[in-house]
């Protein structure tokens, strides 16, 4: 806790200066973030860092896994669907990146597919991604690196995420008319490199070309 104070002083104190006027405007004028962002509650992945995005240019949903259920998962089990309906049909943002990551420790519990007794809140919440799970069991037998599948866990469930959010009334009728754009992305932490999907290709590819 003591970090966090100090580090609310130094915003205040070094950088708070620059951002006077932006959050001035923010606090009159209300937001209007363009994305929304659903990434994992990891501590390693950070949307505003990664993107260099300013306060107010995005709206983030972090959730353990950055699972998204689908339309017909309703109450508590489902809280992310709530800031999914408020960024479309409210906020009118115009596009939605679901963004996962390497090493994600969601996608390790959900593989290894062991009753979480302590944490029965945190079981009911892998279990909507139980068809991720199943993918990877079917699918990826080549694979036998923990580790490779993990990685391919991750990026299916984004797959996953980006199909369940077809499933949303205000998903479904702003991109059938052209106003909304979905975005799957992957972030590998040990580089910070970015990948996004690609439909033609069928795979996830280098989101910027570094130089040289």
């Amino acid at each position: 806790m003591q970090r966090l104070i100090e580090g609310v002083h130094k915003f205040r104190a070094e950088e708070f200066g620059r951002y006077r006027k932006l959050f001035r405007q923010l606090a009159q004028q209300g937001q209007n973030p363009h994305t929304l962002f659903i990434t994992c509650s990891d501590s390693r992945v950070l949307a505003e860092l990664i993107t260099q995005s300013q306060p107010g240019d995005l709206f983030v949903v972090k959730n353990v896994g950055n699972i998204v259920p689908p339309a017909s998962v309703t109450g508590s089990t489902n809280s992310t669907a709530a800031a999914i309906e408020f960024a479309v049909e409210v906020l009118q943002v115009g596009d939605i990146v679901v963004c996962g990551h390497s090493q994600c420790g969601a996608m390790e519990a959900l593989l290894r597919n062991r009753p979480l007794q302590s944490m029965p809140n945190l079981g009911e919440w892998l279990h909507v991604a139980e068809a991720v799970r199943r993918m990877i069991e079917s699918e990826y037998k080549h694979l036998t690196n923990d580790a490779e599948r993990t990685t391919a866990a991750a990026e299916e469930n984004v797959l996953f995420a980006l199909e369940n959010l077809r499933s949303y009334p205000s998903v479904k009728r702003r991109l059938a008319d052209g106003t909304l754009h979905l975005h799957g992305w992957f972030f590998k932490i040990a580089t910070a490199e970015l990948f996004a999907f690609d439909p033609e290709a069928n795979q996830f590819v280098p989101l910027v070309r570094e130089p040289g």
